[in-house]
């Protein structure tokens, strides 16, 4: 089963990646994604300085999915400016995250990692765990004004990676921002943020930052990722590749993600869980799901969702 598929006119040699944040904060993390059967190596999101995030315990993994506040660890974008042309060596596409606290964070990022060629750029909106710091991509004007600046210095395919949206119009507001500004994919969902935890042995929040509050991910959230991809599928009719993300655990996810309209997924929760194996687990899943159902590859299936 070949479970290549192509986003903004690059191949990935599977359809399966890890998510911005889950095991490729270091080179030495980024080098061992790059050895892995994942489809892609995606970047930490990354920002002005080096960051250590959150005081830890800043993840809880549980029984249907898992909660975290982890701040934003990285290494700041020079060292990824440095780490990006090495990763080329292991001839799959390199997805480089940006985050930033204010606009000219963002710019002054992409502008820079641009010229390191990654294979794509994904701006990243949606970062719900840093205190008193809102997620932009709620904000459909602050979300127009940043990307339509991003886009100037963006030479790279350039996609985004939203939040969770819970109301329809929301949805069909910030798809009306991408089209103006011109987008080359989407990135859904990032967590769902400001959740909690409780572990009722303790009495007590299982995480430290925030009192506890922090993003869920994992198999709880995956009908608002599908609901998501679905959406903004529809939206766009098809014609914007997306990229899924949340509750991917099993090929049979990968699966819905895919009919959803997904051209490709990325993991997170499992991947932190169960660490790099995963990706040749989860192909194998999917291809025998695809096999059974008489699909030949991804991309035949995408969108195939039937309504009621």
């Amino acid at each position: 089963m070949n479970l290549s598929i192509t986003i903004a006119g690059v191949r990935f040699p599977s359809c399966f990646m890890n998510a911005a944040g889950a095991r490729c904060v270091t080179r030495e993390e980024l080098e061992a994604l790059g050895r892995s059967q994942s489809g892609a190596i995606v970047t930490k999101s990354m920002t002005l300085e080096p960051r250590q995030g959150n005081p830890e315990p800043r993840y809880y993994g549980f029984p249907s999915g898992s909660i975290n506040s982890m701040g934003l660890p990285n290494l700041g974008y020079r060292a990824y400016a440095q780490i990006i042309p090495d990763l080329k060596r292991f001839q799959k596409p390199v997805i480089a995250s940006v985050a930033g606290f204010g606009e000219e964070d963002f710019v002054t990022i992409a502008a820079t990692i641009n010229e390191c060629r990654p294979d794509l750029i994904e701006v990243n909106l949606s970062c719900p765990n840093i205190p008193g710091e809102p997620q932009i991509g709620y904000d459909a004007e602050a979300s127009e004004r940043l990307l339509k600046r991003v886009r100037k210095v963006v030479s790279v395919p350039m996609g985004v990676k939203l939040p969770p949206y819970f109301d329809p119009a929301h949805q069909e507001a910030m798809a009306r921002v991408l089209e103006r500004v011109g987008v080359d994919f989407l990135s859904l969902i990032n967590s769902v943020g400001n959740g909690l935890v409780v572990d009722p042995e303790r009495e007590a929040v299982v995480i430290k930052p925030k009192g506890g509050f922090g993003g869920l991910g994992g198999t709880l959230i995956k009908p608002v990722a599908l609901a998501n991809v679905r959406a903004f599928w529809k939206l766009f009719a098809g014609r914007l590749p997306i990229i899924g993300t949340g509750g991917v655990i099993s090929g049979v996810d990968a699966f819905e993600h895919l009919l959803c309209g997904a051209s490709a997924v990325q993991v997170g929760t499992v991947l932190v869980e169960e660490d790099l194996g995963v990706f040749e687990r989860l192909e194998r899943e999917l291809a025998s799901v695809l096999a059974r159902k008489g699909y030949d590859s991804p991309a035949a299936c995408r969108g195939k969702l039937k309504e009621l």
